[in-house]
């Protein structure tokens, strides 16, 4: 698939099933989004959970209606189809992946888009900065930590972090570059010793890639959309619908919208 492809053409090839990888780099210039699809019993709890933690839950979008499976501010999109992978939770147990899930879809369901980290990538590419994980053409690494989400209903849990190692001086200007980003989890939540944050290997990420860390360069750990996932495993709904850690919502917006100046 041409990395350069339009964001409704890469949505095509996922509702035909033709692509089915992570998205990182692709679609330049569009913003990406994590996905959860809960029944409409839980969307209350779970959209104060975001309010209540933009960092790893940044809101953009959410079902105009229970059981509409567009997202209007978002493009041309039926969030039935237009993932590579999704995940599917029954009593906050991941069990199964699939391509699709037209054939799982409610009529109370509502969907939540959040921000990705894939959308400030690509603003520290035009600053120069070499992201790791495109640069291997490989899913990000995401790793559970210690620190604590603030909890709303059932929904609690731990912050998921995504890592990307940079030099110090390129660290500073990451920080600097994603701090205008709050939309896509904005700037990093922790630099450094991964152990403070509860993270005891590198090499052994809970989702996504291992990606090496040279001798003078620093982890640099931004909030992730994951984090959901392990909330979605606390206030165990009967039935949730998430992305595959990496294979996320291509939307129409740009990139360029969310920036603040």
């Amino acid at each position: 698939m041409d990395r350069h492809a339009s964001p409704a053409a890469l949505r095509a090839a996922m509702r035909s099933g033709a692509f089915t990888d992570n998205t990182s780099g692709f679609a330049p210039g569009h913003v990406q989004c994590n996905l959860v699809i809960l029944p409409d019993a839980f969307a209350g709890d779970f959209l104060r959970f975001c309010q209540a933690n933009p960092k790893p839950c940044p809101l953009l979008a959410i079902s105009p209606s229970p059981g509409d499976p567009t997202l209007p501010a978002l493009g041309d999109i039926d969030v039935r189809n237009d993932l590579p992978r999704y995940r599917v939770f029954e009593d906050g147990e991941v069990t199964t992946e699939a391509l699709s899930i037209a054939d799982r879809w409610q009529s109370d369901f509502v969907a939540f888009a959040l921000g990705c980290s894939f959308s400030f990538e690509e603003a520290l590419l035009a600053d120069g900065l070499e992201v790791r994980n495109v640069s291997l053409d490989c899913n990000v690494p995401m790793y559970r930590t210690n620190i604590p989400c603030a909890p709303a209903g059932p929904f609690r849990g731990e912050m998921v972090v995504s890592m990307r190692p940079f030099r110090a001086a390129d660290a500073i200007r990451a920080i600097q570059v994603c701090t205008r980003f709050p939309a896509v989890h904005g700037a990093p939540v922790h630099l450094g010793d991964p152990a403070l944050i509860g993270i005891d290997n590198l090499d052994a990420p809970d989702y996504g890639d291992p990606v090496p860390v040279a001798a003078d360069e620093l982890p640099v750990f931004w909030a992730c959309g994951v984090t959901p996932q392990i909330a979605l495993a606390h206030a165990r709904p009967p039935v949730a619908i998430t992305h595959s850690p990496g294979c996320m919502l291509v939307t129409d917006l740009n990139n360029s919208r969310l920036a603040v100046l």
